[in-house]
């Protein structure tokens, strides 16, 4: 399993907590791996992009108006977080109930 978020974030912390075997990768460090973020926005769609997040409300009109694949790849702290990608499930987005039943815990 792997925990994709930043950590600084609580509620990425929140999952490690509850998975500390898992792997995770700060995507402010290290970025998101395209195929990832193709396979995630192919998932999610416009709900990978955290558009409560202060890094959405610093970008200006042209910005936010770019294909989601362009800005998580310019600004990867843009994806909603936590991104988990489980290896029997597939990947989880955020840290809901139902994501937390989904993966057992």
């Amino acid at each position: 399993m792997r925990i994709y978020g930043i950590k600084t974030c609580d509620t990425c912390r929140k999952a490690i907590r509850a998975f500390p075997y898992a792997q995770f990768i700060d995507i402010r460090a290290s970025g998101l791996p395209d195929a990832l973020r193709a396979r995630a926005l192919e998932e999610f769609g416009e709900a990978l992009i955290n558009r409560r997040s202060t890094t959405w409300r610093e970008l200006d009109a042209a910005e936010r108006e770019r294909a989601p694949q362009d800005l998580l790849s310019d600004h990867p702290v843009l994806m909603k977080r936590p991104l988990i990608e489980d290896d029997e499930d597939g990947l989880h987005l955020g840290w809901t109930k139902e994501v937390q039943a989904a993966l057992g815990v």
